[in-house]
């Protein structure tokens, strides 16, 4: 065969293919002795029909077999002859039969990406210990009877930090309701009645809180805020909008006590030294799997900022979309309304695109690194992974399996596998440096 490779940016290369006419006769009379032998023709015993009757009467499905032969021919030899790492062969373009006998075709190709991997053993991250304090089991047990409590109304005195107020609000924007100014929905901050605000500095908006403190049941106060500029809205940062806010009355939280009783309630029995012994394991699980996450993101980071290639456009737009479709699906389970997501359109897909880029990169970059520590995944480690799977939900494993052979998923979950233990081989070999606190979410 007649083979040549033209690379081209975005790791796209373009094949093209001569097949000589003998290769063609030799494999086209492969085909016809199979079809001769097992064809049953009347008039003819099994085997015995003449080579021109089987080809005239399976003429197109002899010609389809050949040119898939054909096709998947070139490419295993353009895959030895180029060491080409292929993502995608595409759809053979323009096949054709030649007077002289020969096949021609082109076919556009996605490339995996070069990668020159940097150093990625004795890679430093920092994590803190995963010892849980006296201070992280108080906070987690103060959680739980917050969970239970109940909530009287507070009367004869002014709202103060720490209290539950319960207000009505509407909001103006230049002199306009918030809304008609903005032109589209402006979700939560547009308004509400019966509004549950906890006041403390982390509920609503910044400086909220502090000037509902001091009204009492029944006060009416215009609070005038500047939005900040990290607001997801991106049209209100900088601008100042002002609530109409009246405080309608003020709950507190009455809290059970922290006993064997309370203890019992939350457990099915137990007493309150075991709930503590729940209690502490769950803040360990938590608390490792936030660290883990904290270690991986630091390596993301390291080989992101060390390697750059090109990426595979058709991919990049895939992953694009999925990432855009998991923050839509985000902001949906958080209240966004659907004139939200679509005036934060824009920003919503900048987002994608850039953790796209950066989740495609890191996985090249981790294959590479199983690729050269010879690090795979056996069939036996798949089909229990997907076993767990299944179990987990409550499937039954061959028909779950089945379902995931038909839509191709298999490859997937298996190159996720892969990237797992090349994130846990390079975790394996990274050096920790111990720090004082857990980092926060935004780290």
């Amino acid at each position: 065969m007649n083979i040549t490779v033209e690379k081209q940016p975005n790791c796209i290369a373009t094949l093209r293919v001569e097949v000589p006419s003998a290769t063609v006769s030799s494999e086209r009379a492969k085909i016809v002795s199979g079809y001769t032998a097992q064809a049953r023709i009347p008039g003819f015993r099994p085997g015995k029909a003449p080579k021109n009757v089987i080809e005239k009467r399976f003429q197109t499905a002899i010609t389809e077999e050949l040119d898939d032969r054909l096709v998947r021919q070139a490419y295993d030899e353009a895959l030895r002859k180029e060491a080409l790492k292929v993502l995608n062969f595409g759809i053979p373009q323009n096949l054709a039969h030649n007077e002289d006998g020969s096949l021609t075709f082109h076919a556009t190709l996605t490339l995996a990406p070069e990668v020159a991997l940097p150093q990625y053993k004795g890679i430093t991250v920092k994590a803190p210990s995963t010892e849980v304090t006296d201070e992280e089991l108080d906070a987690q047990l103060q959680g739980l009877r917050e969970r239970m409590a109940d909530y009287t109304d507070l009367e004869g005195r002014a709202a103060e930090a720490g209290d539950l107020a319960v207000i009505d609000f509407t909001s103006t924007l230049e002199g306009k309701p918030l809304e008609e100014a903005l032109g589209k929905s402006a979700g939560y901050l547009a308004g509400r009645e019966g509004f549950w605000l906890k006041l403390d500095e982390n509920s609503f908006l910044p400086g909220f809180a502090d000037q509902v403190a001091g009204l009492n049941a029944g006060d009416s106060k215009d609070i005038a805020l500047t939005i900040p500029e990290e607001f997801p809205l991106s049209d209100l940062r900088g601008k100042e909008v002002v609530f109409h806010v009246t405080l309608k009355g003020l709950k507190q939280a009455v809290l059970p006590e922290l006993d064997d009783e309370f203890a019992a309630k939350l457990t099915g029995g137990k007493n309150l030294e075991e709930l503590k012994g729940l209690a502490k394991q769950q803040i360990e699980v938590e608390k490792r799997r936030r660290i883990d996450d904290y270690k991986v993101n630091q390596i993301v980071e390291h080989f992101n900022s060390l390697v750059d290639f090109d990426l595979p456009e058709d991919l990049l737009r895939h992953e694009t979309q999925g990432q855009a479709d998991q923050l839509v699906e985000r902001g949906v389970k958080s209240g966004m309304t659907q004139e939200e997501l679509v005036a934060q359109q824009g920003e919503i897909f900048a987002t994608a695109g850039e953790q796209a880029r950066t989740n495609l990169k890191t996985n090249f970059i981790l294959q590479e690194i199983a690729r050269t520590e010879g690090i795979s995944v056996n069939d036996n480690e798949l089909v229990q992974h997907l076993v767990m799977i299944a179990q987990s939900r409550k499937q039954s494993p061959k028909k779950f399996i089945k379902e995931l052979q038909k839509g191709g998923r298999i490859p997937g979950i298996r190159n996720s596998m892969l990237v797992g233990k090349a994130i846990d081989f390079v975790l394996e070999h990274a050096t920790v440096e111990e720090i004082a606190d857990e980092p926060t979410t935004d780290e």
